[in-house]
């Protein structure tokens, strides 16, 4: 089987984006972790479809994969590449989609700058926000967020220096979370500025994790620490988080570029 492809960053999280609208995507898993495999592979922390809308009022419908091959429901850094995708391919000239998520739906905005701003929707707080887990054999605080998919968030004094290689895996598989959850470590910088490492479900750290800055910047708004708009400093750049607290939507903003385009025999 031969398919077309498009390899796509936002802020060093890298995608393989794949078009969907005119035929069904069919790839199994195993061949969705060739497609992600660095080595053998295009590689790429996930795969993304597009695929036509399912209901009134929808543009489209966007999926994700991690790189283990299992799919998602939410990836906000895709969700940017996907509005330069589908405006590349001419799939649509809008500069702001509706799009279904399994996390529900997004509203992916391509502004006059260049960059892409995304309605990721209403985070979901867990009540008690706080939770206190064994990790490791120390006890851990992490403030629990969903943005469409699960996000347990730890503040560290240096995240430069995080466990987030030893205690990254310990937390996505921890007994607590069955589904598995997405890993935080932020340091706060100021009332405005964070620095941020993510250990994602299913693949691993990544270089930015668009529905952790959020989650992280929510976190930190909840507590006390921080105040809306916030950057949010990844390895791979900088996103921009605004929320306004209760009901209100979360906003991401930051970048997205396409890599190269190719095709590649599964």
């Amino acid at each position: 089987m031969r398919i077309a492809f498009s390899k796509m960053q936002g802020a060093g999280n890298d995608f393989v984006v794949l078009d969907a609208t005119r035929a069904p995507f069919a790839l199994r898993p195993e061949q969705i972790r060739r497609l992600a495999d660095r080595h053998y592979g295009v590689g790429c922390d996930q795969v993304l479809v597009v695929e036509p809308a399912g209901s009134d009022g929808i543009d489209f419908r966007y999926r994700v994969f991690n790189a283990d091959g299992g799919e998602v429901e939410q990836c906000g850094n895709g969700a940017r590449c996907f509005v330069k995708f589908v405006h590349a391919r001419g799939l649509s000239a809008k500069r702001e989609l509706r799009v279904e998520t399994l996390g529900g739906v997004i509203a992916p905005r391509l502004e006059a700058d260049g960059e892409v701003s995304v309605d990721m929707g209403r985070p979901v707080p867990a009540t008690p926000l706080a939770e206190t887990l064994e990790v490791r054999g120390r006890r851990v605080e992490l403030a629990l967020v969903s943005m469409g998919n699960p996000h347990a968030v730890q503040r560290v004094e240096n995240v430069a220096e995080a466990p987030v290689a030893e205690e990254g895996p310990a937390i996505e598989r921890h007994a607590r979370f069955p589904q598995g959850v997405n890993a935080g470590f932020m340091q706060v910088l100021d009332r405005k500025r964070i620095r941020l490492r993510v250990f994602e479900r299913g693949t691993g750290e990544t270089l930015a994790c668009g529905t952790g800055a959020c989650a992280a910047a929510v976190a930190g708004i909840l507590t006390g620490a921080l105040d809306s708009p916030v950057a949010v400093e990844a390895r791979g750049g900088t996103l921009t988080v605004s929320w306004a607290g209760g009901d209100n939507p979360v906003w991401m903003k930051g970048p997205a570029e396409t890599v190269f385009d190719g095709t590649i025999e599964l």
